[in-house]
């Protein structure tokens, strides 16, 4: 049995699997993201963020730590760079693994592992927001409901407005065409009378 076994032995012996290990961490390192499966990835970040939090103290000791685990040169100056200078406030968690489906020759999981420090936007695909408790829901529920309460009676506001408006719009239509009505109804009853007078003056 392998109690106390920590770690990922990805179907290699050991000296395979550190030589893997130690290429992805510089393909990560340089490029800031890469495309792997999810057992890797999974095993390349126990691998490299001890790596990075080392990288945030520039010592010589350091350096010759790090390099023993990259064996590049040019990966160790990037990290000791431009990485250190991004995480320098991180506490810890400087990768990201992001589940991107299966792959299509083998069916195997694939993932995505990024620097979180270079990539702010969420990869395609990504779930969003934090998972709630029962306990966070309770406690925000009743603010939310507040919310959604207040949100409701000002659109049932704006209704009563609306409405109203449309009420007066009616009324004022309404009143245009009864003076209309009446207006044309005292045109007829004069050109009648006009009529009849015409008619008694020619008897």
């Amino acid at each position: 049995m392998r109690h106390q076994q920590k770690g990922f032995k990805l179907g290699r012996t050991a000296a395979h699997r550190k030589a893997t290990l130690s290429a992805m961490s510089t393909a990560l390192i340089k490029h800031k993201r890469i495309t792997t499966t999810h057992a890797k990835a999974r095993a390349l970040r126990m691998y490299v963020e001890p790596l990075i939090n080392r990288a945030k103290e520039d010592t010589t000791h350091n350096r010759r730590q790090v390099f023993r685990r990259l064996q590049d040169k040019h990966a160790v100056t990037e990290l000791f760079g431009d990485v250190a200078e991004r995480v320098g406030t991180r506490p810890g968690g400087y990768t990201r693994i992001v589940k991107i489906g299966q792959r299509a020759g083998d069916s195997a999981p694939m993932a995505i592992i990024e620097l979180v420090d270079y990539n702010d936007v969420k990869p395609e695909g990504a779930s969003g927001g934090r998972r709630k408790t029962r306990r966070s829901r309770s406690r925000r529920g009743s603010g939310a409901k507040a919310a959604a309460a207040e949100s409701t009676a000002a659109a049932t506001d704006e209704e009563v407005e609306i409405v109203d408006e449309e009420a007066t719009t009616e009324e004022t239509a309404e009143a245009v065409e009864t003076a209309e009505d009446a207006s044309d109804a005292g045109t007829e009853a004069d050109s009648q009378d006009s009529v009849e007078e015409s008619d008694e003056e020619k008897a």
